[in-house]
């Protein structure tokens, strides 16, 4: 008699849509009762044994709470839709780019269920990416989303395990800087509703678009000598705040005055620090783009004043833990990403080296050859030595070891062939 609550196969009967005749399936069915509530699934075999241990497999998952009901139902489109609900919830910053990775990934696995989603098909995945011409910092944010997805599947019981994705090494790191003649070219060659805005990034390093674009006058206080971001608004959600320095001052006092004329012709209130008559800057990609094209500098980005500021920071003697705190560095190992050395600084460097080797050369005196006085012929030192020199040399030696009390041995004719100019004194001690 079989078990109450063992489960069962059996064979699914239809009737042909044709003939109208009943028939039997020749795959077998497994049935579970979970919690009151009828389960079937389909072995997929026309096997009873291999159908016996599929259900059997069925009723451990059950057992060990592994099982997932509907996780043969998931599909990626699901597991998209759980990451781009999760992002609009919490109202993250970087919304727009989890849209443009999950655009990229749907157009891959729109429609797979996330079960056959393994790992050697999302190598294939990247494989075709790298046809694209991506790059591997491109490919890892999307399979960074794809990650979430199944993490979020998982919590929310829709996935019953997640592939291993493993990330590509990265080599585009940008090394970017602005000297400031690369500044001055630059802002002789903007907007003028732009120029204030890129040399207070140049001096602050802070990000142009979520950071300085977002800062009204409320946030300045000229007479304490603070900028200032508030808790929440920064990328770690951290407060932040920067001294106004002189050449800083001299930027936001002359902003100030074109506000305050823009006010009065529009008779309007600006609280925008930055603004193009009045409005909120928005975009400003076009005029980036025209500006370094004719300084010569295509291809530089506006994070580069980022890695700049950073870089004056660590030319100042600036202490690491100040610099973090100035531009927005939670960690170390971030900070040590955009503190990149230039050739500048390998320079500045090497002259340091310079001049601690002249500070530590010995003072000596060479005499050049040409002014070298009683100059003496020096003879070869292959020539032979006379028997009478080499008397006086063993006769020198013997007295000076009778002194001592040692013992010495000496070589000489009669012995063995002596070599000639060569004596040999040896020591018992």
């Amino acid at each position: 008699m079989r078990e109450r609550g063992s489960g069962s196969l059996f064979r699914e009967s239809y009737r042909d849509k044709k003939s109208g005749e009943l028939k039997v399936c020749r795959t077998w069915t497994m049935k579970l009762w979970v919690g009151g509530k009828r389960l079937k699934r389909s072995s997929q075999t026309t096997s009873r044994a291999v159908a016996n241990k599929q259900l059997e497999q069925w009723k451990a998952e059950i057992r060990q709470g592994t099982y997932v009901p509907d996780a043969d139902q998931t599909r990626f489109d699901d597991l998209a839709t759980l990451l781009l609900d999760e992002y609009r919830a919490n109202a993250r910053k970087s919304l727009d780019r989890a849209e443009d990775a999950v655009r990229h990934l749907e157009g891959f696995f729109t429609g797979w269920r996330a079960q056959v989603i393994s790992t050697d098909r999302i190598l294939a995945y990247v494989r075709h990416r790298q046809q694209q011409k991506a790059a591997n910092g491109t490919i890892n944010r999307e399979l960074a989303a794809l990650k979430r997805m199944f993490r979020l599947g998982e919590r929310a019981g829709k996935v019953l395990r997640r592939p291993f994705i493993d990330m590509l090494q990265e080599h585009n790191a940008r090394t970017g800087f602005f000297e400031r003649a690369d500044l001055d070219a630059v802002l002789a060659r903007l907007p003028a509703d732009l120029k204030a805005v890129f040399a207070v990034a140049y001096m602050t390093g802070w990000r142009v678009k979520s950071e300085l674009l977002t800062r009204q006058w409320a946030h300045v206080d000229l007479q304490s000598g603070w900028l200032r971001l508030e808790p929440g608004e920064t990328k770690n959600l951290e407060g932040r705040q920067f001294p106004i320095t002189s050449a800083l001052r001299v930027v936001l006092e002359r902003q100030r005055e074109r506000t305050l004329a823009v006010e009065k012709a529009t008779r309007a209130i600006i609280p925008w620090l930055f603004h193009r008559e009045g409005r909120p800057i928005k975009s400003f990609r076009r005029a980036w783009l025209t500006a370094c094209n004719g300084a010569g500098l295509s291809g530089r980005i506006p994070h580069d004043f980022r890695r700049t500021a950073v870089r004056n920071l660590e030319r100042a003697g600036v202490p690491r833990s100040t610099a973090m705190k100035m531009v927005g560095h939670k960690t170390e190992s971030i900070y040590r990403r955009y503190a990149i050395v230039d050739e500048a600084m390998l320079k500045e460097g090497a002259a340091k080296l310079q001049t601690l080797h002249e500070a530590q050369a010995p003072a000596t005196s060479v005499i050049p050859l040409t002014t070298a006085t009683n100059p003496k012929r020096v003879g070869p030192s292959t020539g032979r030595v006379s028997r009478a020199q080499r008397a006086r040399r063993v006769r020198a030696a013997r007295a000076k070891s009778l002194q001592t009390g040692e013992k010495t041995m000496v070589g000489w004719d009669g012995i063995e062939p002596p070599t000639p100019g060569f004596s040999v004194l040896c020591s018992t001690n």
